[in-house]
């Protein structure tokens, strides 16, 4: 999650696979959890399809990216109940944001886990910021091999989570994107923070 995704950030909302996928997102999303009055942290937002679809149910939702220009299009659909923030997660960004302090009931990351140079460590760091028993719930590209260069696999997925300290992790495959090459299946991980 850098500046390299402000580039995308005008024709993003156009895009009928963005727009899909984050239908689809909503949709599993939507048949696991019960999303009313939730304090929700939609983590690696872009332009907020996912938030948008959240925004009629939850109390509150933190926005958050790194991408300037993806803000600036949330930003631009003034969804009430939608507080943005451009940073990438950290300490830091925690400390000095006060709507970051109260912890979540839930947190959603729509294809951006695949894309964070030290998965594990942000997990970790994720589960920190959850309120008890709170969820985690992650859509990625599913990597049938390790070492693709392109998603995860369930192996990495699974030890990642069980090494953050998650427990009744579940792993399922709820839609695929079809493209001229074919099915790309996309994998979800709903994990809780419940006390060890």
């Amino acid at each position: 999650m850098n500046d390299s995704w402000d580039e995308y950030a005008k024709d993003w909302d156009n895009n009928k696979d963005v727009i899909l996928y984050s239908e689809e997102a909503f949709k599993s999303l939507s048949r696991v959890v019960e999303l009313d009055g939730l304090n929700i942290l939609d983590f690696g937002c872009g332009t907020g399809l996912l938030s948008e679809k959240l925004s009629p149910f939850a109390k509150q939702i933190v926005a958050l990216d790194a991408s300037q220009k993806m803000i600036q299009v949330l930003d631009s659909k003034r969804l009430p109940n939608v507080t943005t923030i451009t940073e990438i997660l950290s300490e830091d960004s925690v400390s000095k944001n006060k709507c970051l302090q109260e912890k979540f009931d839930v947190i959603v990351a729509s294809s951006v886990c695949g894309f964070l140079p030290d998965y594990e460590s942000t997990l970790s760091f994720l589960r920190s910021i959850l309120v008890t028993d709170g969820l985690f719930v992650q859509w990625d590209w599913l990597a049938l091999e390790e070492n693709t260069g392109f998603g995860l696999s369930k192996e990495r997925v699974e030890a990642a989570f069980k090494g953050a300290g998650f427990s009744a992790i579940s792993i399922t495959q709820p839609f695929s994107m079809t493209n001229a090459e074919g099915g790309m299946p996309v994998l979800m991980v709903v994990a809780k923070n419940a006390l060890q």
